[in-house]
């Protein structure tokens, strides 16, 4: 069975279990406050290129999000959103389980439009009724988007003026920003550091067991951001799980080099899809490539191929998204291939 499904089907980089064998039996600080913590944070503020106090390490992206999302806003704020954003649709309500609502916008390739965040904006305050709704406090983005689309610096940095215009923190969700970072794109991390109030760098589709860093870049962390974090249950008392992970994957560029091959070899199968006549739902630059598939074909591939259901296209086709990883081989790219 060749494993296309998602960019989290293997276990970690083998550097990191080796960390993590290595440091087994050391007795560490609880809670982040480990020294191998510490050193990923030092490492990864020079990857950022800015030295930012504001790091904390939690265990999983909705985690991640909840937390975020849930801590910044206040009892009668939503947070905006793609339709077909994270939050909106792949998190079983974990925000609004917070009390707080998703706003959506529409999506365009999973991306959201600056013009039309404004006018959304404009809209909600001249009603007059405003007061008796859901305020707009936040705005969520997730570069890649689950489409695996990219924002530009030019989109991005619209986006942050609208919400520096009203007054709301952009929160970019990182849960896959290795594989934005890799692909050929002009959106940089020290972009991402100047136009958003916090983002997370993903580990866990990442080549990590587990774990996203959170990133505050202006000194805007909630209060006691610690205390909220273990409110929220999302607190490791063994911190050292992902402090190690993060110390290696920050060392000698690992966390680039390992994302760049998950765009190699989505690059690699996109190209052969193209070859085969396949027709693409979306053009996407990093590692989740979407395909519009025949549905009588698609019973024969499921018996070969592991592969995600994205969307009914019509009543013969479906959407399905194949996506590789940190950890994906070329000889599984021409299996998929010849399968295909």
């Amino acid at each position: 069975m060749l494993y296309f499904i998602n960019d989290y089907s293997e276990g970690a980089h083998p550097k990191i279990l080796e960390a993590l064998a290595k440091t087994n039996n050391e007795h560490l600080l609880g809670y982040g406050a480990d020294e191998y913590t510490q050193s990923a944070k030092k490492k990864i503020c020079a990857f950022l290129g800015k030295d930012i106090d504001d790091i904390y390490m939690i265990s999983g992206g909705t985690q991640t999000n909840k937390v975020v999302i849930g801590t910044m806003l206040e009892n009668y704020e939503g947070v905006i959103a793609a339709v077909t954003g994270h939050v909106s649709i792949h998190e079983a309500g974990a925000i609004e389980a917070t009390g707080h609502k998703v706003l959506t916008l529409p999506s365009h390739d999973g991306k959201i439009d600056a013009d039309e965040l404004k006018d959304y904006l404009e809209t909600f305050y001249n009603d007059g009724n405003h007061e008796h709704m859901v305020f707009p406090g936040m705005v969520y983005v997730s570069h890649p988007t689950e489409y695996g689309t990219l924002y530009s610096k030019a989109e991005l940095t619209a986006i942050s003026k609208v919400c520096h215009e009203y007054d709301l923190p952009l929160f970019l969700d990182g849960a896959r920003l290795g594989y934005g970072l890799a692909a050929k794109h002009d959106l940089e991390i020290e972009d991402i550091v100047n136009l958003t109030d916090v983002f997370y760098i993903g580990g866990t589709k990442v080549g990590a067991l587990c774990g996203e860093a959170v990133v505050y870049t202006h000194h805007n962390a909630p209060k006691h951001f610690v205390t909220q974090i273990k409110q929220y249950g999302a607190l490791l008392a063994k911190g050292r799980l992902m402090g190690v992970q993060f110390d290696t994957l920050f060392t000698d560029d690992l966390y680039l080099k390992i994302s760049q091959n998950a765009v190699d070899t989505a690059m690699k199968l996109k190209a052969g899809l193209k070859e085969k006549g396949y027709h693409f739902y979306l053009d996407s630059p990093t590692n989740q490539q979407f395909i519009i598939m025949e549905n009588e074909k698609l019973k024969a591939l499921g018996e070969k191929v592991m592969y995600s259901f994205w969307e009914k296209y019509d009543d013969d086709h479906t959407v399905i998204r194949l996506a590789t990883s940190w950890a994906t081989k070329e000889e599984d790219v021409d299996a998929l291939l010849a399968l295909l």
